[in-house]
């Protein structure tokens, strides 16, 4: 067990993986502090989401090299429930929620993620790189929340373009060290060294503090309190999940390797019953983190472990010296993280791609941009790409008209029957001109649903309103239990079945 929890099994580059664990620190602590002052929360309960989220799903979760912290896509959801009951209710509900996800992974439902389309992913990312490139140009923002304008604006951008330059050329250099820790650490000393002023990370919020400690909510544990948190936990345990699933999914199609939904949807979980229980606002899965961490060379467990002791570290120790890194530095690597995460190729296969699939991507990423919900946003995607496929589907089904040797009208069923395909079926038949016994044939069909069900019910009873007898022929074995299970309310005649 121990083997395949550190993937000791697996050759581990360590200056790799402590490298890209640092880079990820340095670009996670700005973040989770950002999320936490939105949500009205105490700055610290976004770092201590950080770490707690990045040590157990590092240690538990079923995807190595992804990253997961105090998270916005999820915090967000709480924001109401922050501001009517208090912080105590989103540490109860951050607990429910964890259970949620939980039972998902134990239940095994993280597999259903792989019905998420290829558009959807497309608007995903490309909706979740605009909202990366556009959340660092508010940075350019001074602590009253104004734009910077003069000097001020000059060296902030001209320190964003340096650490976007080293960051784009170093690797031409070497690839010994993470290209973005090399920018931050020489924008650092640059600032530094000779005394500019700039925006830094001190000016977000402090960050020093002691170790998390554990502590039950403190609330009244009756049905009514239940009532309260359920369904923002239930909210924020989908988002989290979805979030997190198609993390892995990303990760799985840049590293060319599989990893385990259920076993992360269990990591993810636990994280956030931890959260709740030792002071973190929760979260999941960090996409730009992960991307970071991935360019940055890691492979493997080791670098979000380190990552969240790094930021543990800082939290006990390093927060003086942390909290003078130039936030011009973190901004840059973010905005080519932002630009890498852009799916540049679905601009080149527009013209190759289905009408349907375009528009679906492009409502997925025009959602996710406007109201920065990339769940809702994925879930509408997946629905009307359901819809279109049904909708494709029933214009399909076509009915091919023959006689028999015995005399009888053969209706030859054409692509499948199901609740789109229903009322075309229908439409295929004259029972009041037809013979008095017909076949309906459905080697090249199947019947799929109840709808399915339903409309076979119809025809055969107004053939038997015209006397006139009904036989199914060349029934797969699915659409035999389907029949055989409705068969007191569907009556039919079986002729033969399909091996």
């Amino acid at each position: 067990m121990l083997y395949s929890i550190f993937d000791l099994k697996q050759k581990i580059n360590y200056k790799n993986e402590i490298l890209a664990g640092l880079t990820v620190a340095m670009t996670m602590i700005p973040e989770s502090l950002s999320f936490a002052i939105v949500a009205g929360l105490p700055p610290l309960t976004g770092l201590y989401a950080a770490f707690i989220m990045g040590i157990v799903t590092a240690i538990l979760g079923g995807r190595p090299g992804m990253v997961s912290g105090g998270a916005g896509a999820t915090i967000v959801t709480m924001v109401a429930l922050i501001a009517t009951h208090g912080i105590q209710y989103l540490f109860a509900a951050v607990i429910l929620a964890g259970t949620i996800q939980i039972l998902v992974g134990v239940l095994k439902w993280g597999k259903f993620i792989r019905l998420i389309p290829q558009p959807v992913m497309y608007g995903f990312l490309n909706g979740l790189a605009v909202i990366i490139f556009m959340s660092q140009i508010s940075q350019f923002k001074n602590t009253s929340g104004d734009w910077l304008t003069g000097t001020p604006l000059l060296i902030m951008a001209g320190l964003t373009l340096l650490t976007i330059l080293i960051v784009h050329f170093f690797p031409k250099i070497t690839k010994a060290v993470p290209a973005s820790l090399v920018a931050i650490l020489v924008v650092f000393g640059v600032v530094i060294g000779l005394g500019i002023e700039t925006k830094k990370v001190i000016d977000i919020a402090g960050i020093s503090g002691s170790l998390p400690s554990f502590s039950i909510p403190s609330i009244p544990f009756t049905f009514e309190t239940l009532q309260i948190i359920f369904p923002y936990a239930l909210v924020m345990a989908g988002v989290g999940l979805i979030e997190s699933l198609l993390t892995l999914s990303m990760v799985d199609e840049i590293t060319e390797t599989r990893g385990n939904t259920n076993r992360e949807s269990v990591a993810q979980g636990t994280a956030n019953i931890f959260n709740g229980f030792f002071g973190g606002m929760g979260g999941c899965a960090m996409v730009a983190q992960t991307l970071v961490n991935l360019n940055a060379g890691s492979r493997a467990r080791l670098s979000a472990i380190v990552g969240a002791l790094t930021i543990l570290f800082i939290i006990l120790v390093g927060a003086p010296v942390i909290e003078q890194i130039p936030m011009a530095a973190l901004v840059g690597v973010m905005m080519v993280v932002s630009l890498s995460t852009f799916q540049w190729i679905s601009f080149r296969i527009t013209n190759k791609m289905p009408k349907s699939d375009i528009i679906v991507g492009v409502t997925v990423a025009l959602i996710t941009i406007v109201l920065h919900n990339l769940a809702l946003a994925v879930l509408i995607g997946v629905v009307i790409a359901a819809l279109v496929f049904a909708w494709d589907n029933a214009k399909r089904i076509r009915a091919k008209k023959t006689i028999d040797d015995k005399g009888r009208k053969v209706y030859s069923i054409y692509g499948p029957l199901f609740f789109g395909s229903t009322t075309a079926f229908l439409e295929k038949f004259s029972p009041k001109e037809d013979p008095d016994e017909i076949v309906i044939d459905f080697k090249e069909s199947r019947v799929v649903d109840m709808s399915a069900l339903d409309a076979l019910h119809k025809i055969t009873a107004k053939y038997i309103k015209e006397n006139k007898k009904v036989t199914l022929i060349n029934l797969s074995r699915d659409s035999m239990r389907l029949i055989h299970t409705a068969k007191e309310v569907i009556q039919v005649n079986i002729e033969e079945i399909k091996s």
